[in-house]
């Protein structure tokens, strides 16, 4: 298993893979959570590579490689910077792949943890060449969490620098990757979802819920939920083998 650490674009990535796969091997890429960076998901890059993927561990905006000497509450503030940038940048990885040769036309899969979940959400709005997603802790209702995160900002004493357009402009943006409102965009789309019932981090309810409207408009052939009750905000080792498993199967 060979695991490099490369520049591309302005993206710094973990590639990871087994010289012994060709280029037309499916393809993940990872992404990490909230003040993590992309070494700490190789757990799941070491699994996924021993299934015959190949693995892009890619550092968010203000994370790993990319860190500034922010604060908590400073990187706290600009989350939804944080995750928009990268929907956006999963873009820019796909264009990469296939200029570097490595995306022909094998499936190509997305999965996060935390804040990487989160993303992956709305990467499912925004991208429908996304054969299959995994996503670990994740919520679709991005303005939902946003005024959950920005109530128990103020209730801490931190004001918020942004007045009531910039707030309204704000939660437009985040609208457009919600996928709470846009669940067409994920129908007969295989996706795996992992959840903690009790996470106090990323509410389990409202991703459960998510999960059984979506059942429910599209049926549930394609959508594994994967819930334990003892849980909180940390993937299991059983979450971990099981979605691993799970999206390397929906990608061969």
């Amino acid at each position: 298993m060979i695991s490099q650490s490369e520049l591309w674009g302005n993206i710094p990535v973990l590639h990871i893979f087994d010289e012994e796969i060709s280029n037309n091997a499916p393809i993940v890429l990872f992404l990490h959570g909230f003040e993590s960076a992309k070494e700490h998901n190789l757990h799941y890059a070491y699994q996924l590579v021993n299934q015959g993927c190949r693995v892009i561990l890619p550092d968010a905006l203000l994370h790993g490689d990319r860190a500034e000497k922010l604060d908590q509450v400073e990187i706290s503030l600009r989350f939804w910077e944080i995750v928009l940038t990268s929907i956006e940048e999963v873009g820019k990885l796909k264009e990469e792949l296939i200029e570097r040769g490595y995306l022909i036309d094998q499936k190509i899969g997305l999965a996060g943890t935390s804040m990487g979940g989160i993303t992956t959400l709305g990467c499912l709005t925004a991208y429908p060449w996304i054969d299959a997603a995994a996503i670990m802790m994740g919520t679709p209702g991005y303005v939902e969490l946003a005024k959950a995160q920005m109530a128990l900002v103020e209730q801490k004493g931190f004001k918020i620098p942004l007045n009531s357009e910039e707030r309204k402009n704000m939660f437009d943006t985040l609208a457009s990757f919600d996928a709470s409102n846009q669940m067409h965009k994920l129908a007969d789309k295989p996706l795996f979802f992992w959840h903690g019932e009790k996470d106090p981090v990323v509410p389990f309810e409202p991703t459960a819920h998510f999960i059984e409207a979506l059942k429910h408009e599209y049926g549930e052939n394609d959508i594994v939920f994967m819930k334990e009750k003892s849980a909180g905000h940390a993937v299991s080792r059983k979450g971990m083998l099981s979605a691993t498993k799970w999206l390397s199967n929906n990608l061969a």
